[in-house]
């Protein structure tokens, strides 16, 4: 196997192995962040119900507009502001974070302390 899908097969253990003990309630949803190569996506998640309720990501035209085309930290910190406010709206106060096997440093870490610093808790 080539390193480039072995790094795949070993974050998905690693996902799994997270998933294992986050799991997002109707009191306490699970914010879950995914990752490419070019864009950042969020949502916020219910796992009793099994519905999102909340996602974004760093595609949409809201996020494009205020972000810079270079900087994919930058676009991670507006995604992280943007599903805090949209889950305060919801009245979603306190998640549950799945980083999904990602290292939290970088984009995801950007994002994670963009929605502390929006109000959201976890």
């Amino acid at each position: 196997m080539d390193k480039a899908r072995q790094k795949v097969v070993d974050r998905k253990k690693r996902a799994r192995r997270v998933r294992k003990h986050v799991f997002g309630t109707t009191e306490r949803p699970r914010l879950c962040v995914r990752r490419s190569l070019k864009h950042i996506y969020a949502q916020i998640v219910d796992d009793v119900a099994g519905t999102a309720l909340v996602q974004v990501g760093s595609s949409a035209k809201e996020v494009m507009q205020k972000a810079d085309k270079n900087s994919k930290t930058d676009a991670a910190k507006i995604v992280g502001e943007l599903i805090a406010a949209k889950a305060l709206e919801k009245g979603i106060e306190r998640v549950v974070f799945d980083r999904k096997g990602y290292p939290y440093h970088g984009r995801i870490k950007a994002l994670a302390d963009a929605a502390r610093a929006k109000g959201l808790a976890f």
